[in-house]
């Protein structure tokens, strides 16, 4: 099956930044900020958005809090699904009680890996707010859920498949789309009814 590249090392890189950037100025400024990433991918993107902020907020001795969120036994389809391997939760020592979450994931689709990120965080604490980042937004929504900071928004078929690698989990770094029809295919670069987005 023939995989085409729509985003290399260097798109992934400015789309971390520019990403960054919104983070700070939408928060105004680094205040308050949390940010967790959502296995597994979600995880190294996570570490590599606080390392950013923590660079571009300019303020002495901040680090930006950073830490995992493993969503697994709160999502919808684990009954269909019990073999699903779990990943650890790591939250700064500070919590994140009025904090404002950022949420960061390689790929939004259906919007239920958020939903069970949602309940996850609420068996934690209760920030002030929760913000989404993604790599990835190829649409194809089952949850009223939309992303605060995009990376890339990807039209895609629903029988396509993206591929999200990065360089710390995979030794490469890429995003691919593979698979659909013709026909979808078609109907994508048309936007046509097809046009869309997989989480």
């Amino acid at each position: 099956m023939t995989a085409r590249a729509v985003l290399q090392q260097a798109d992934i890189s400015r789309a971390l930044t520019r990403i960054a950037h919104e983070i700070l100025e939408s928060n105004r400024g680094p205040e308050g900020l949390v940010v967790l990433g959502i296995p597994t991918r979600g995880v190294e993107l996570a570490d590599r958005v606080a390392g950013l902020l923590t660079e571009f907020a300019g303020v002495p001795a901040w680090s930006c809090p950073v830490g995992s969120l493993d969503v697994t036994m709160y999502r919808d389809d684990l009954g269909r699904n019990p073999v699903r391997g779990t990943a650890p939760t790591r939250i700064p020592d500070a919590g994140i009680d009025g904090a404002t979450v950022v949420l960061v994931d390689d790929v939004l689709y259906s919007g239920r890996t958020i939903r069970a990120a949602l309940d996850a965080l609420a068996d934690i604490g209760r920030p002030a707010a929760v913000r989404l980042a993604v790599l990835v937004d190829r649409g194809h929504r089952q949850l009223p859920i939309r992303p605060d900071f995009v990376g890339k928004n990807l039209p895609s078929a629903a029988s396509e498949r993206v591929n999200v690698r990065l360089a710390g989990t995979d030794g490469v770094e890429a995003v691919t789309i593979e698979g659909g029809t013709a026909d979808e295919a078609d109907a994508v670069s048309t936007g046509g009814p097809a046009e869309g987005g997989a989480a």
